[in-house]
């Protein structure tokens, strides 16, 4: 039987040029097994108690009236059983993808009728019952949109940090490593808002699934090397004082003395 629901997996992928049918072949494979395993164990154990000579039908009988009233105490077991079935039938999460359910987030590592199983980023496990899944965010499907925010100064030009971005991100279409990432060239939102320091411009690129994260690092460091070569600040806390001056229009001098520390002090 296993080796019957291997070759049928098997057939199933090699069938499917598209990477995310077999990953959904995969995790339908798992369960299937599972239930298969336990549907058998129970006709073995049946068939062996026959057997012996040992009648099934009150046997069959205590389990309808235990089943009932187990169904009652467990009720959040049922939901999870009930709630997984249609995640694994609506294709919503495979072993491979990357979500965030329940308020956690991380690598799918394993899907059955009962639990779901993520691995976050600091290598944490979390297993989460699918009772509790009512809303899935799939990081895997089809592409990604990675979004930018970019402050600047506000005495610089925005447009002229428009053209830097624009040339950082046509740099990395045309990186051997980060072009393939890439699914379309830059799209450039606009002002996005004023902040108190900044004005701050929203860019964002259109991914590869699960690149999203990685081309925002690429770009942010490509583009701070660009803005330094360009003269283009990127605001940071600091200090600057203006001299005031008389109504008139005339001012005092405004001299700045620095007071360096003696050899050996603090």
């Amino acid at each position: 039987m296993q080796r019957a629901i291997r070759t049928l997996r098997s057939r199933i992928a090699a069938r499917m040029d598209d990477r995310e049918a077999i990953k959904r072949a995969e995790t339908l494979g798992r369960v299937f097994r599972y239930l298969v395993a336990v549907v058998v164990s129970l006709v073995a154990g049946l068939l062996i108690l026959g057997e012996f000579g040992i009648s099934v039908a009150p046997i069959l009988g205590a389990a309808g009236v235990a089943g009932i009233a187990v169904g009652f105490g467990a009720q959040s077991l049922v939901k999870d059983y009930f709630n997984g079935f249609f995640i694994l039938l609506e294709n919503q999460i495979r072993q491979g993808d990357v979500v965030n359910v329940a308020d956690k987030g991380g690598l799918v590592e394993e899907v059955t009728l009962r639990y779901v199983r993520l691995r976050d980023y600091d290598g944490n496990v979390h297993f989460i019952p699918n009772g509790l899944i009512t809303t899935v965010k799939n990081f895997s499907r089809d592409y990604a949109q990675s979004v930018i925010d970019v402050g600047i100064a506000y005495r610089e030009n925005v447009d002229d940090a428009f053209a830097v971005m624009r040339e950082v991100a046509s740099g990395m279409r045309a990186d051997e490593v980060y072009g393939p990432k890439l699914l379309a060239d830059l799209e450039i939102a606009g002002v996005e808002r004023w902040d108190d320091s900044a004005v701050v411009l929203r860019c964002r690129f259109k991914v590869a699934p699960l690149e999203q994260w990685s081309v925002r690092r690429e770009y942010l460091r490509r583009l701070k090397h660009a803005f330094d070569a360009r003269g283009i600040e990127i605001p940071y806390p600091h200090l600057t004082v203006y001299a005031g001056e008389a109504k008139d229009g005339s001012a005092p001098p405004f001299r700045m003395k620095s007071i360096a520390s003696p050899p050996g002090g603090g």
